[in-house]
């Protein structure tokens, strides 16, 4: 591990990338937005791009060893692999849907990884101005105060988000509605926001009880959010069952008590239908 710099350091200067990025968020946010469809769902703005070179300039000039894993310059040059090196893994602007629509849940989202182990975590909302943070083994925080998972302990009383993702064919989309639709019976309702990490960050703050999405785009949805579930003692696994790979393109999160009753109700939410 880089010993010359503490962990701390490495959370200041990703929190700095993250309000940089987050002030031109916010200027585009109430301007007219210049839209690409990297599919037929999935929206590109230039402020996407532009939030990600912010965010990668401060962290090379910071870090200049570290290595970078980014929502668009990965899909411009293939998904890089992941190493044991210091890893930064950044989504410059997630909800970007949300973003092109003036629907204020969107966020940066940065992770660092050390020997593939999700370390350090930011979320940053710069439209309703929160910032979630964690550090592997210092707890996790929103706006500098301690944050937890909830105590539910009963899955029908408990608040489920989830993703619609961005493939639309008939199978995908049977599969995602038939898994909702079963689900809809066991728990007391439904989120769909509209950004991974946020929701993984409405798990570590008890907002929401239970999360899983099938199909994101790729760990820069979930390295910054995951080491802040964990930290505020929330739980972050595979929705098949198993453990969580941060570059599988699933995830499932919850608190410390709804695991196995969840990982139970999405299987019996599988039906005939695998994803």
């Amino acid at each position: 591990m880089s010993s010359n710099y503490s962990l701390s350091e490495f959370l200041d200067v990703a929190v700095e990338a993250a309000k940089i990025a987050g002030e031109a968020i916010r200027r585009g946010f109430y301007e007219t937005k210049h839209v690409e469809h990297k599919g037929v769902v999935d929206l590109v703005t230039e402020t996407d791009k532009a939030c990600e070179e912010l965010i990668f300039d401060h962290l090379k000039k910071n870090f200049p060893t570290h290595k970078f894993i980014g929502e668009e310059t990965s899909a411009a040059l293939g998904t890089a692999e992941l190493t044991d090196d210091p890893t930064w893994i950044v989504d410059p602007l997630d909800g970007t849907t949300n973003f092109v629509h003036g629907f204020p849940f969107i966020c940066v989202s940065i992770g660092l990884t050390i020997e593939k182990v999700p370390t350090v975590g930011v979320v940053y909302n710069p439209i309703i101005g929160e910032l979630f943070t964690g550090i592997r083994g210092q707890g996790a925080f929103l706006n500098g105060n301690p944050i937890k998972a909830s105590q539910q302990t009963a899955l029908v009383k408990s608040l489920l988000a989830t993703e619609v993702g961005t493939v639309r064919d008939k199978s995908t989309v049977d599969a995602t509605t038939n898994r909702i639709n079963s689900l809809l019976f066991k728990v007391r309702s439904l989120r769909m926001s509209g950004s991974c990490a946020l929701n993984l960050c409405g798990i570590a703050c008890g907002r929401i009880d239970i999360f899983y999405e099938l199909g994101f785009g790729g760990p820069w949805d979930v390295a910054g959010g995951a080491v802040i579930v964990l930290e505020a003692g929330g739980l972050v696994f595979d929705p098949h069952g198993g453990e969580f790979d941060i570059m599988s393109k699933r995830v499932a999160a919850s608190n410390s008590h709804l695991k196995d009753v969840f990982l139970a109700a999405l299987k019996e939410g599988e039906g005939s239908s695998s994803s």
